[in-house]
């Protein structure tokens, strides 16, 4: 794992209510920073455009996450991305949640497939986002 091999950085702000009782961040919490950071990738790739556009988009059926190290308040959790594998009509992206020494918190893996909403089922990649999708 290097850290230089993900493209895609988006920083948050730790907030109060992102703790737990024993002031740390709560599990629940890492796993909305990996959603901000699915986000920050269907707009950097062009996934939310495409969906906008076509009603075609993108649909998580599997995410995981191991816990390495405590995030606290005050802070910032730092979310980096990048693409991990490319099928007919899913992909793979893992995410780092680190904190601001670049400590990694969090390691995740997220499975996502392309879906077509108009038919309401999955559909291939189309190559002009599989080329994108290439570049992170």
């Amino acid at each position: 794992m290097k850290i230089e091999d993900y493209k895609l950085t988006l920083q948050l702000r730790i907030d109060w209510s992102d703790l737990d009782m024993y002031k740390h961040v709560n599990n629940i919490s890492f796993m909305r920073y990996l959603q901000s950071g699915r986000v920050n990738f269907w707009e950097a790739s062009g996934i939310y455009k495409m969906y906008e556009e076509t009603n075609m988009g993108t649909m998580l059926v599997s995410t995981q996450c191991d816990f390495k190290k405590s995030l606290y308040y005050p802070g910032k959790a730092i979310v980096k991305t990048k693409l991990d594998f490319i099928k007919n009509s899913s992909f793979g992206l893992k995410h780092l949640i680190l904190d601001e020494e670049d400590a990694v918190c969090a390691e995740a893996k997220d499975v996502v497939v392309c879906y077509d909403f108009n038919k309401n089922k999955s559909c291939a990649i189309p190559t002009d986002l599989r080329e994108k999708l290439s570049g992170f």
